[in-house]
């Protein structure tokens, strides 16, 4: 539920009470992940989305329900031949949802209110498990400190390790947790929720390809960044959309910020002054995409100049370049998207190749 936060957040502020049903798992074809929530308030109104409308009607009917009785549960839709069309997956998947009643208040607020900052945060909720234990839940911080109980100080410590390193890796996920795991004398299913900061995309070069990939960023939910060394061209008013516009030598700015396993970083200034000292740099990092923009001959001769600087292979291997998916684009937002294509394809894990007589999962597991 923390990807609708921010409007949870609000009702939670406002008390009202909500139901909100999340997927906790899937199987086969599915278009929505496990953490995706969809939430009705007692006047009926409705945010989210579990299934990108295969089910939206069931799950809504079973937020009411929970809404009047306050019990929580766990309930699977699938594919079936006679009931596709009505409260089926018509795309052939299986995705179990949980529906619970949220009143506003303790942990599920300090979540709520993290996850709509932005903030670093993960929300672990029994989903599956003794009686009385569906529905209570742990927030916990980074660092591992936490707050809130599942009634077992020894099951609170395992839960918190496993929403820790969940958190650590910016992963959402089930965690199955053995009778072992506290005095309950059962296993039980957690559902672990993490909330981080949107992952960083790096444009250096202050070009009108810059301008449309900031665009293009944005839309994707990432925190653009815009640097290019010469002020007359790096200014917000060039690019209005950029979180921040930064006039400095782009590895001197590489080298100062943070980054990490998520990052995006496009090298749009073709020129070797600026592109060789920060591509070294670039490429020794544990950033999610390194590209640059320039022709065949001009990456056979970047090529040339980073291997003089040291890097080997393997190093050289991680530059996409020329950058961007064979698109046929021409103008700068075809170029943006095809770069865009890139690296989502890049960091989820895709193939870049047309889904249509693919033998790939048709929506990403992440």
């Amino acid at each position: 539920m923390l990807d609708i936060a921010a409007a949870l957040d609000r009702w939670s502020a406002e008390g009202r009470p909500f139901a909100v049903a999340t997927v906790v798992a899937v199987g086969g074809s599915a278009p929505r992940q496990p953490g995706a929530a969809l939430a009705v308030d007692a006047e009926g109104t409705a945010v989210g989305s579990v299934s990108g409308g295969c089910v939206e009607g069931a799950v809504y009917e079973l937020c009411q329900e929970v809404l009047e009785t306050g019990e929580p549960l766990l309930r699977r839709f699938g594919y079936s031949d006679d009931d596709a069309f009505a409260v089926g997956l018509t795309c052939g998947g299986v995705i179990d949802i949980f529906v619970q009643r949220i009143a506003p208040g303790a942990q599920f607020a300090g979540a709520l209110a993290a996850a709509s900052r932005g903030e670093a945060a993960a929300l672990a909720r029994v989903v599956a498990g003794p009686a009385g234990l569906p529905g209570r839940a742990l927030l916990v911080r980074p660092g591992g400190t936490y707050e809130g109980t599942l009634g077992d100080p020894e099951l609170d410590r395992t839960a918190a390790a496993e929403a820790h390193a969940l958190l650590d890796a910016g992963r959402t996920a089930t965690v199955g947790i053995g009778a072992d795991g506290g005095r309950c004398g059962e296993p039980l299913t957690l559902l672990v929720e993490t909330s981080v900061p949107p992952p960083r995309l790096l444009v250096f070069g202050a070009i009108d390809f810059a301008a449309a990939l900031v665009r293009v960023g944005t839309f994707l939910g990432y925190r653009v960044t815009v640097c290019d060394a010469r002020p007359v061209f790096a200014t917000a008013r060039r690019f209005p959309e950029a979180d921040e516009v930064v006039v400095e030598w782009p590895h001197r700015y590489l080298e100062r910020t943070p980054v990490d396993g998520r990052t995006v970083v496009c090298v749009l200034t073709h020129d070797a002054k600026f592109d060789v000292p920060l591509l070294e740099r670039a490429l020794r990092m544990p950033v999610a995409y390194v590209g640059a923009m320039g022709s065949r001959r001009t990456h056979e001769q970047r090529l040339a100049r980073l291997r003089e600087t040291g890097l080997g292979e393997a190093e050289l291997e991680r530059l996409r370049s020329p950058i961007g998916l064979d698109l046929g684009a021409r103008t700068p937002e075809e170029t943006a998207l095809s770069i865009a294509a890139e690296f989502v394809a890049v960091r989820c894990g895709g193939t870049g190749r047309p889904l249509r007589g693919a033998h790939t999962p048709v929506h990403g597991v992440r």
